[in-house]
């Protein structure tokens, strides 16, 4: 028998004895062990007793369910333990993970679960209390941070009949300006200082950010919002779906005849820019459809969807925007750069040969390209002229 099957036995026969605790133990064991396991982010040992003391269906958190750290671990019959360097929860050796791994079968479909509580925390009466305190201080909810940043990635996984209707019930008006804030501060590229997320950030703005189709269906039916408005950030529910490349609820969406396929936000940016910038070619020709949709539709910087595909390297959105006649291949932004100069400052080969094939674009003079500073990464293979 090898070390690997020992431990195996070892965890399996520990996993046991958490099952065979009596009620509250077994709740309380299995529940951490879950939260532990298929948490998007490490916890804090308060954020998983806060987790572990929400009762689906209250909207009173009760703070008598936490549990102590001591009863907690002891539950867990010591799969489970505390992080010092990190200050979070975790597995007690990489092999447990493995282990688990191989047993999906120990957890009911977790990730529902876990939008379930994360969604009943986020509607309790001490949470929404917290719209109108802007003050982190007297927060006292260390759970918020984290239901407001991956409720919808759960929920996304595996909705629930149940977790779909605590997220319509939630969503169906503004969303909390405080998980909107704790959201966006937290997704790289998204937080845009000195904008204010007070302004509204709807419910059907959230879902359409979470990709969550069934959840943006049933609001739109319930005819809670405008279905083509703006947030805080000139964001419609459309151009949350197609920058986060969600193609069934850009489907969904365009559906709807109110919806401007091609409507910019404050940047001038459009669905389909966001899309080819994304990199999802499946959006880009949905989007590219609809006539009303411009496919060289600069933004305020002057650039291009196919300015931006070129310089992330992403060829079949390229070669996608380029089957159009509508777009030229070497128009050059606000400071003078072309596709071709994006493509091959960011090193992407394949790409810089696609756009040298194009009659229309010309090579880039060497003068240029030392006036902006850059090296030569990227620019083997070019033909350059003073």
């Amino acid at each position: 028998m090898t070390d690997g099957a020992k431990l195996g036995d070892v965890y399996g026969a520990t996993i046991g004895r958490i099952k065979a605790q009596d009620g509250d133990k077994l709740r309380l064991g299995m529940a951490a062990f879950m939260w532990v396991n298929h948490a998007e982010q490490p916890l804090r040992a308060d954020e998983l007793c806060h987790a572990l003391a929400v009762e689906l269906g209250s909207t009173d958190f009760n703070t008598r369910n936490i549990p102590s750290m001591s009863a907690l671990v002891g539950c867990c019959q010591g799969l489970i333990a505390v992080d010092k360097a990190a200050s979070t929860m975790r597995l007690i050796h990489f092999t447990l993970k493995e282990y688990l791994s191989a047993h999906p079968d120990l957890f009911s479909r977790p990730h529902s679960a876990m939008a379930e509580i994360c969604l009943t925390y986020l509607s309790s009466q001490q949470v929404k209390a917290l719209s109108t305190n802007p003050s982190p201080d007297s927060w006292n909810a260390p759970f918020l941070e984290y239901c407001s940043v991956y409720w919808g990635v759960h929920a996304k996984r595996e909705l629930s009949d149940r977790s779909y209707s605590l997220a319509l019930e939630l969503l169906k008006g503004h969303y909390s300006w405080i998980s909107t804030n704790l959201l966006f501060a937290r997704v790289q590229g998204l937080y845009h200082p000195g904008f204010s997320t007070r302004i509204p950030f709807s419910g059907l703005h959230c879902a359409s950010f979470f990709g969550i189709m069934e959840v943006v269906a049933g609001l739109i039916q319930m005819g809670c919002y405008n279905i083509d408005g703006e947030d805080f950030s000139g964001h419609t529910p459309l151009a949350w779906a197609a920058h986060n490349r969600y193609e069934e609820v850009v489907k969904i969406l365009l559906g709807w005849e109110e919806v401007n396929p091609d409507k910019p936000n404050g940047w001038g940016r459009t669905p389909l820019l966001y899309a080819a910038e994304s990199g999802h070619e499946g959006v880009v020709k949905i989007l590219l459809e609809r006539g009303e949709v411009n496919p060289d539709k600069p933004d305020e910087d002057g650039r291009t969807p196919l300015s931006y595909a070129a310089e992330s390297g992403y060829e079949g959105v390229m070669k996608t925007l380029l089957e159009r006649e509508e777009v030229n291949p070497d128009k050059p932004d606000n400071v003078d750069w072309t596709p071709l100069m994006y493509a091959a400052l960011s090193g992407h080969e394949r790409v810089v040969k696609i756009l040298r094939e194009q009659e229309e674009v010309n090579s880039i003079p060497n003068n240029q390209m030392r006036k902006a500073g850059y090296c030569s990464r990227g620019l083997r293979g070019l033909d350059m002229r003073e």
